[in-house]
């Protein structure tokens, strides 16, 4: 089954400049774009969305609380009325800049803490749900396998979409290794693409304390802020390509 690499990309913001987005959208087959509320601004995220168009990659819209101080990697206890505007809000921005660029904005995944958040949260993973569904119910939203948003993504008629972390260590129940701990992000470019090529074709991950987590995912994230991203992301579509796996979009 084909493979999507995903990253998170168009998160610079003003004159501080953070990843090299034109190199790993060359790599990847999917772009996430910050639409503004945990990092981006509305050039940048235009400009990204140009630069995806150009590298045939497809555009999704990086969701976020609204948390520019925090990097969106704080969990806020909004209500979720709010949040459901706030999604709404993000997407239908991106969408005008995508369109803008000569694209358009073809799934939704959510950043940093509301993405760990709705794995469990279930008033807060409806209302992104709800949110999608409002804006675009042909819209994908990319989602951690057996989590809520998962359910209720489903429930709300939306596709989930099935994603898997080639950087992030995992805990034993398959979920991610808070990045507030030791060892919650792998650099090593040939330990990460040896990961994705086990996902792909196995169906697994180790775990951090050696135990073995089923995950299938249709999608797999490099994130575009982790030490030598391009590196990783670069040997993970040359292992995946040796192994003998073909990477594209998952629509």
């Amino acid at each position: 089954m084909p493979i999507d690499l995903n990253a998170d990309v168009g998160e610079s913001f003003g004159a501080w400049t953070m990843g090299d987005d034109a190199a790993i959208l060359r790599v990847v087959t999917s772009a996430n774009v910050a639409c503004g509320f945990h990092a981006g601004d509305p050039r940048t995220a235009r400009r990204t969305c140009a630069l995806a168009a150009e590298a045939d990659v497809a555009v999704g819209a990086h969701v976020s609380y609204r948390d520019l101080a925090g990097f969106g990697r704080r969990f806020l206890d909004v209500d979720p009325a709010e949040l459901v505007d706030e999604v709404v809000y993000q997407v239908g921005a991106l969408q005008a800049l995508a369109a803008a660029a000569g694209t358009e904005v073809r799934y939704v995944k959510p950043h940093g803490a509301l993405y760990n958040t709705i794995v469990h949260h279930r008033a807060q993973a409806r209302a992104v749900a709800t949110a999608v569904r409002t804006v675009d119910p042909g819209l994908p939203v990319l989602v951690l396998p057996g989590s809520v948003i998962e359910e209720e993504a489903r429930a709300a008629g939306l596709r989930p979409v099935v994603e898997a972390f080639a950087d992030r260590a995992y805990l034993p129940d398959g979920t991610l290794v808070p990045r507030s701990q030791a060892g919650a992000v792998v650099t090593d470019p040939q330990e990460v693409a040896g990961r994705v090529v086990r996902m792909a074709t196995e169906g697994t991950v180790t775990a951090v304390d050696g135990t073995t987590v089923a995950v299938r995912p249709e999608s797999v994230c490099v994130h575009g802020d982790t030490p030598g991203a391009v590196a990783l992301a670069t040997a993970v579509r040359a292992a995946l390509d040796a192994a003998g796996v073909p990477v594209a979009g998952f629509r």
